[in-house]
């Protein structure tokens, strides 16, 4: 038998029916928001102010309003369901354009109902949608609806059975595979959803052998109604295996061309892979001139049996500035401001000018603040298209409690993307410092100077889903630090590891678990021939919260921090989600810090609090309150720490 018409539906109800049904929604959807009226509220980190019904109707011609009824017959198990795939129902608030705008949205309602229905594996379903008492089959399509609004509108759906797979069969190119290994099983779900994935997941299976042209060629799907079933039959055409053709690039106005068809990597000849096109969107994406960037198989070969790549782009604005700030009670107020080029040449080359001011009322004297200041250059593609050349002139003025230094540091290197989720980086840096600390003051020699060489190395392993926000996945760093000192020779490496993790319990993620550990040692010289700024500490927003800034470790005899040759830390958050936007979190972090080249964990210090985040595009607003679990004489009663970003 062939698939059950739903009362005034009309069209096909074989395979092109299930397929319009299963994207009617997202069709609709799209209507539905360019139909959206414009809002003249005052919007603020999405909240609206000064709102009013006026302001809804400000843009709508001939405003109608309406109110809509759901009836579900014989099955309240889907009720949510059809209530949350309801256009009039999510739009029930906003009045629509005169009669024919609600003959419109009524009409449109029936093809989403539908579709939730099939993908609930319910084909028998029959939704009827009625306008003031009338069905919307009777009335004519200039009806008018003239009595008092807002204007009743039922909509009646009848569930039907649930479907389940009956009779499976993969033909053409696909007569080899097995349907149980793409979620095809009989008696299994029949959901539409379900089988448009099965499709996606075997046409992708081909794909990756090489076939850039892959696709379902046919589909047939019965329903018998008589048992439920869903039987359904999927001709697959794999077409053969290519390799790239050319790669042709449109919409660039002062990326150079050449450049952008280079950081694809799609060499011509080799064989076609969709996850490296994919690679190449992303890889593209992040060179950061692009707002938007797509790249499409051609629908046939090229004379030379390849497939043709077409790469369309569109730039975005070539300089940005900003400002931003942080606020501790322990650290004080932080401003920071900087400017930017994002394609200084025409290849992608970043240049950067930046400058920060901090410990703004923590500091005793205007002199006392920390000023940090610097130009950073990048140019991607150096040595291939995961490569990126790096450079940066910095100057330091600061004054934590540890020590008082002047430095000015440039650096120059290279990094390389292993793969999608590692990156290794080499660097040669060259540091002029001029540092007095509790060292210096107790043997009465006045600041000391250091003319440091290093050379950094860096590799990364990160498979977050989402570097600003993670709710699943980790990261991995490990990095050392072979340093030499020109004035004293002095030589010394440093090597810090770090991981974190995140798992997300829920689908939605509201409840994401998160939990870091660090631990860096220094050998190769004492402490005090280290320079203090290259020492460890511990304490603060981005280590051991409720505690001071380097408030955590060995003091001198007046209190101040002498820094370590080691440290260990750990932290544990809970990120609950309470709405789409705020969250709260509860955290503990833990901390040491030895003079020892080994961490030594007689002296663990523990803090403990919750923090509130507002997620933004730019990634979370955060405000933290923390308090020390086991203070020392010196620390302070609690802390309180803002800005943007997760703690880790």
């Amino acid at each position: 038998m062939q698939l059950k018409k739903s009362q005034g539906f009309g069209g096909k109800t074989t395979d092109d029916a299930f397929l319009r049904v299963a994207m009617s929604a997202l069709l609709c959807s799209a209507v539905m928001l360019v139909g959206a009226p414009k809002a003249s509220a005052l919007e603020i980190f999405g909240f609206k102010i000064f709102e009013s019904a006026e302001d809804e109707d400000a843009d709508i011609v001939d405003p109608l309003r309406y109110s809509v009824t759901i009836n579900v017959v014989g099955d309240d198990e889907i009720k949510e369901t059809i209530e949350n795939a309801s256009g009039l129902k999510a739009d029930e608030e906003r009045p629509v354009s005169g009669s024919l705008g609600l003959m419109a949205k009524a009409r449109s309602e029936r093809e989403l109902l539908v579709a939730a229905l099939y993908e609930q594996a319910r084909y028998e379903g029959v939704v009827t949608v009625s306008i003031a008492g009338q069905s919307i089959d009777d009335l004519p399509p200039d009806a008018e609806f003239t009595q008092a609004q807002p204007i009743p509108v039922t909509v009646t759906v009848e569930p039907g059975p649930v479907f389940t797979l009956g009779d499976i069969r993969l033909a053409g190119d696909a007569a080899n595979l097995s349907a149980v290994d793409y979620g095809l099983v009989s008696g299994g779900n029949a959901g539409s959803l379900e089988i448009l994935k099965a499709e996606g997941l075997i046409v992708r299976a081909l794909k990756d052998e090489g076939r850039p042209l892959a696709k379902i060629a046919g589909r047939e799907v019965v329903a018998d109604h008589n048992t439920s079933t869903l039987d359904v039959t999927l001709n697959v055409a794999a077409g053969p295996i290519a390799g790239y053709g050319p790669t042709t690039v449109q919409g660039t106005e002062t990326v150079d061309r050449d450049f952008t068809e280079y950081m694809t990597g799609l060499e011509r000849g080799r064989t076609y892979s969709p996850e490296e096109v994919e690679d190449a969107r992303e890889r593209l994406t992040g060179l950061g001139v692009f707002n938007s960037v797509s790249l499409r198989e051609a629908e046939s070969l090229d004379a030379n049996g390849q497939i043709p790549i077409a790469v369309t782009v569109t730039e975005r604005k070539l300089r940005y500035f900003g400002a931003g700030a942080t606020f501790s009670n322990t650290e004080g107020f932080g401003i920071e401001g900087y400017w930017g080029h994002r394609n200084l040449f025409g290849r992608a080359e970043k240049l950067r000018i930046e400058g920060a001011i901090s410990r703004i009322g923590a500091a005793e004297a205007i002199d006392k603040l920390n000023y940090n200041a610097g130009i950073l250059f990048e140019k991607p593609g150096v040595i291939g298209p995961a490569s990126k050349f790096f450079a940066g002139l910095r100057t330091v003025y600061e004054h934590p409690d540890a020590y008082d230094r002047f430095s000015v540091k440039a650096s120059t290197g290279v990094s390389y993307e292993l793969t999608k989720t590692q990156t290794v980086s080499a660097e040669l840096a060259v540091d002029y410092s001029r540092i007095e600390d509790v060292f210096t003051r107790l043997a009465g020699t006045g600041p000391k100077k250091f003319l440091l060489v290093s050379t950094p190395l860096q590799y990364i392993y990160d498979n977050r889903d989402n570097r600003l926000n993670p709710t699943k996945g980790f990261r991995v760093l490990a990095y050392g630090e072979p340093t030499y000192d020109i004035l004293t020779g002095a030589a010394f490496v440093k090597l810090r590891g770090e991981a974190s993790a995140y798992q997300s319990f829920d689908t939605n993620a509201r409840f994401v678990a998160a939990g870091r550990v660090a631990v860096g040692s220094i050998f190769g010289a004492g402490l005090d021939a280290v320079p203090a700024d290259r020492r460890f500490y511990s304490g603060g927003g981005g280590s051991v919260r409720g505690y001071a800034y380097q408030g955590i470790g060995p003091k001198g005899p007046d209190g101040e921090p002498t820094g370590g040759l080691s440290y260990a830390e750990a932290s544990a958050e809970l990120r609950i989600g309470i709405t789409e936007t705020i969250g709260i979190v509860p955290f503990v972090d833990v901390g040491t810090v030895s003079t020892k080249q080994t961490p030594d964990f007689s002296d663990v210090k523990a803090g403990a609090g919750v923090g509130l985040r507002y997620l933004t595009p730019f990634g979370p607003l955060r405000v933290d309150a923390a308090v020390p679990l086991n203070p020392g004489p010196d620390d302070p009663s609690f802390g309180f720490y803002a800005g943007i970003g997760q703690s880790f």
